[in-house]
């Protein structure tokens, strides 16, 4: 509730764009990568002697997007976007249904299309933790706004994602595969995929700030990212 009352406090004096085609190109762009990481998911990878999806980049991209859209255009905005993901994510699951129920030319197609199915486990498993970790960025990235008065963008963007990835991370993996694979394996999967989503999250600070200055015209400073961006790590 504090935290709720802060931010809404703060968004009586915040200075916020309105809604313009540019913000269209945003959530384009947020479900154009959201649709791909999960689409690109089936490929393991990997980096660094860790093993993780290949959607990891795509969907860590979302996070950059929603924190540029939270800056500039506001929670709520920011939020609609979070929704747009969900309904696409929800019309492409249907899609990919109702194409494998369509009758196939040969069985040889209808086995090709299989490896675009989930198990419904872990499309469900997908969905709770996208809901989570997305929902959290927007709130935890305007809490640290309202908390610094709008300074230390560098602050909201890496403290919103680097938990709102854990979230993600522990949820969507210990859902879709606690009781499958033995615990110390579960655990190794959420630290692997964390710490590469975590320094995917520490990289995107300048395309934040690019992002914002660019769209806004607000004169964000570079300077701040070589200050202050060590201490968010430490």
């Amino acid at each position: 509730m504090y935290m709720l009352k802060m931010i809404h406090e703060f968004e009586k004096v915040e200075r916020r764009k309105p809604i313009d085609g540019t913000y269209i190109v945003l959530v384009g762009l947020f479900v154009g990568c959201l649709v791909s990481a999960n689409f690109i998911a089936i490929k393991l990878c990997n980096i660094f002697g860790l093993v993780v999806p290949a959607g990891v980049i795509a969907y860590s991209i979302t996070f950059t997007v929603t924190d540029i859209i939270s800056d500039v255009y506001g929670r709520k905005a920011a939020s609609y976007a979070v929704w747009a993901g969900f309904a696409a994510n929800i019309v492409m699951v249907a899609m990919v249904f109702g194409g494998w129920l369509l009758p196939p030319l040969s069985p040889a197609f209808q086995s090709k299309y299989q490896v675009l199915l989930s198990t419904p486990r872990i499309v469900a498993a997908s969905m709770v933790a996208y809901l989570l970790s997305q929902n959290h960025d927007v709130l935890a990235f305007h809490f640290w706004k309202a908390l610094t008065k709008g300074r230390h963008l560098w602050l909201r963007n890496n403290a919103s994602t680097a938990v709102s990835q854990l979230i993600d991370t522990c949820t969507f993996i210990t859902l879709a595969f606690y009781g499958v694979v033995p615990n110390s394996v579960l655990l190794n999967m959420i630290l692997g995929q964390y710490l590469i989503k975590l320094l995917i999250a520490i990289c995107d600070t300048p395309f934040v700030y690019l992002g914002v200055k660019l769209i806004s015209g607000r004169n964000v400073s570079f300077k701040e990212i070589a200050l202050r961006s060590p201490s968010v790590t430490s």
